[in-house]
């Protein structure tokens, strides 16, 4: 590990490096990660009461973002090779053109439900539809951001940097449940919450286009060149990798090794990640309808968006603290990150299906939102780590599709197990942790190999 103190420094490293991220850089890509956090987490607050007032079963609330999942599988990557090619900026701009449509389409459709103009099945129907839009296209703006900021910071930063960017996220989810209940607005109700972040998101991708330069899409090579030098089997020892890896952001012009979640430097991450993320989406999926029934909430539909945008933000408010206090403060590396997290997470999950009033709910809930505030960023900056700086892209891609994997079915498999038993559903997202954990602590690289930087 670098023998640096964090506190002392910025996370963004220094411009002097020439591939430092100028405060006012960072400030726009948080921005653009924070918009969409904050709107997605606004309207998972507001959902399982939407779906309560249209009389539909939880289940199918959860299912309702299936396909939007699924489609954000298959394009993350193929919108991450694209930003290789085309720049990080242009895609960031197709991910917000995609939120901001699909929030906008999104909330009419739901305000055409409750008003009782469409039927409860055809609503969900349509807005399934309409947040495919953010699966197909939103899913361009995060590798473009995890990329524009990977290609700029050295390998030892990497960490602190991607951390500060995912606490984007942190922060938004914050935001997102605080804000929805104010945003519960007499003739709009429970669909405000979607049309104000629509409008956020508008101003949001103004500034990016206005405030954020072009990025030339085009890596620069110090030293030798190679024929090969992405190459997985390269044998260039530390030329290959070691010159590819000062380069700045963009594709060379041999193109990078696509690389997919089985390659064999990714492995161990993709597997943690896509583990440990179905234990978190599964209770995301749970934790509005247990607040509701822990609460005695189910019959008044507004009421319950303010008890579940708490638990939301105490979770929030706990991942903040892991990635913006304790992975910089205690300058954590990857490895340390995702081992530690999921098993605070796995007790956290614990004291959640344990708790039986608002305040242990939420404590619950926050120790569990902790541990995979540590863990998301560990196996994030792992996988970025784990391969060389022209395949940013790529790995980049990956992170995204894995994530989106777990959000495909494991919201609706926690809702259903959850509605059938609360035993086994909570007992089989522990035993995600606990795999995590297993399987982490032989696989993963050792910290001290990975975030060495490479001079």
């Amino acid at each position: 590990m670098a023998d640096r103190d964090p506190l002392l420094e910025n996370t963004a490293p220094p411009a002097a490096s020439g591939n430092g991220i100028s405060r006012g850089r960072m400030a726009l890509l948080f921005s653009v990660m924070l918009v969409t956090a904050a709107g997605n987490t606004a309207m998972q607050s507001v959902m399982p009461s939407i779906g309560t007032e249209l009389g539909v079963a939880d289940v199918w609330i959860s299912l309702a973002y299936t396909w939007s999942a699924l489609l954000w599988v298959t394009c993350a990557p193929f919108w991450a090779r694209r930003s290789d090619k085309r720049g990080r900026k242009s895609m960031m701009a197709l991910g917000m053109t995609g939120f901001i449509t699909s929030m906008g389409l999104c909330g009419l459709v739901l305000w055409f439900g409750l008003a009782g103009l469409l039927p409860a099945v055809w609503t969900l129907l349509l807005f399934a539809a309409a947040r495919s839009l953010y699966g197909g296209f939103g899913s361009a703006a995060p590798p473009a951001v995890q990329a524009y900021v990977a290609s700029r910071t050295a390998r030892s930063e990497r960490t602190n940097a991607l951390s500060l960017i995912a606490s984007s996220f942190g922060l938004g989810t914050v935001l997102g449940p605080a804000l929805a209940p104010l945003l519960i607005l007499p003739g709009l109700d429970l669909v405000g919450p979607f049309l104000a972040f629509a409008a956020i998101g508008v101003v949001a991708l103004v500034a990016l286009r206005w405030r954020l330069p072009d990025d030339e899409p085009r890596y620069a090579a110090r030293g030798k060149t190679f024929s090969e030098p992405f190459s997985a089997s390269s044998q260039s020892n530390h030329d290959a990798e070691d010159d590819e890896d000062v380069g700045v952001d963009g594709p060379s012009e041999s193109e990078p090794k696509r690389l997919t979640w089985w390659e064999p430097r990714v492995r161990p991450w993709v597997i943690a990640a896509l583990l440990g993320g179905h234990a978190q989406a599964m209770i995301l999926g749970i934790v509005g309808f247990l607040v509701l029934d822990r609460l005695g909430l189910r019959a008044d539909s507004l009421a319950g968006a303010g008890p579940v945008g708490l638990v939301l933000m105490a979770g929030a408010l706990a991942s903040l603290v892991a990635q913006w206090g304790v992975i910089p403060r205690f300058n954590l590396g990857p490895r340390a990150a995702t081992l530690s997290g999921i098993v605070l997470a796995g007790f956290g999950v614990l004291v959640f299906a344990l708790g039986d009033a608002i305040h242990i709910i939420a404590l619950g809930y926050a120790i569990a939102s902790l541990g995979f505030g540590l863990f998301r960023p560990g196996t994030t900056s792992g996988t970025s780590l784990a391969v060389t700086r022209a395949e940013q892209g790529e790995a980049s891609g990956i992170v995204a599709s894995v994530a989106g994997a777990a959000f495909v079915f494991a919201p609706a498999l926690g809702v259903l197990l959850y509605n059938l038993s609360e035993p086994l559903a909570f007992g089989l997202v522990i035993g995600f942790c606990a795999v995590v954990f297993a399987v982490g602590w032989k696989q993963l690289s050792p910290d001290e190999v990975l975030t060495r930087d490479r001079r």
